[in-house]
């Protein structure tokens, strides 16, 4: 056997890669958070929303009125006394180039198996027009349950202040 010999993996299928994190689920959320899927920062640290230019844990913060923490237990301890949930659309999908919207051929996570196994889910909050639409793309609405699309927190949302987007968040949030 030819140990030099390189393994042609030109030939083998394109496989999807997982692209998300399990889901953050306090005991009993009001508050479903839905973004797309986390960027090259977040999976290399393995947290949510871990790129410094995303706004998400300032937003978080301000709108609870709570101290802010760079500590990711902490901002997981915030959420969860908060009754807020969060998790991404995509679980699986070819990756074509960074960003929230090049992912394709995406598998969604069960989103509304969740959203029913919590009946205490009042409100499901889509960061970004891209969650909404493959949230939609997926699944039809949970009777009960209202939903709002809220300014994206990426980095790349530059359309928007920070400022805006608080404002927008602060007025949507339950």
């Amino acid at each position: 056997m030819n140990k030099s010999k390189k393994n042609n993996d030109s030939n083998l299928p394109y496989l999807k890669e997982r692209v998300c994190f399990d889901p953050i689920l306090p005991l009993y959320p009001k508050i479903f958070i839905i973004g797309t899927k986390p960027g090259n920062q977040e999976l290399r640290k393995q947290e949510y929303y871990a790129n410094n230019g995303n706004s998400f844990w300032k937003i978080i913060y301000e709108v609870t009125e709570e101290v802010f923490s760079k500590n990711y237990a902490d901002r997981i301890d915030l959420l969860k006394r908060n009754h807020i949930a969060i998790w991404d659309i995509c679980q699986f999908g070819e990756r074509v180039r960074p960003g929230a919207s090049n992912v394709k051929n995406e598998v969604p996570n069960p989103i509304n198996e969740i959203v029913q196994m919590y009946p205490s889910v009042k409100q499901i909050v889509f960061n970004g027009q891209k969650a909404h639409d493959l949230y939609f793309k997926h699944f039809t609405e949970i009777e009960g349950i209202i939903y709002e699309v809220v300014l994206s927190t990426s980095p790349a949302n530059t359309r928007f202040s920070f400022r805006e987007k608080l404002n927008n968040w602060k007025t949507t949030i339950l």
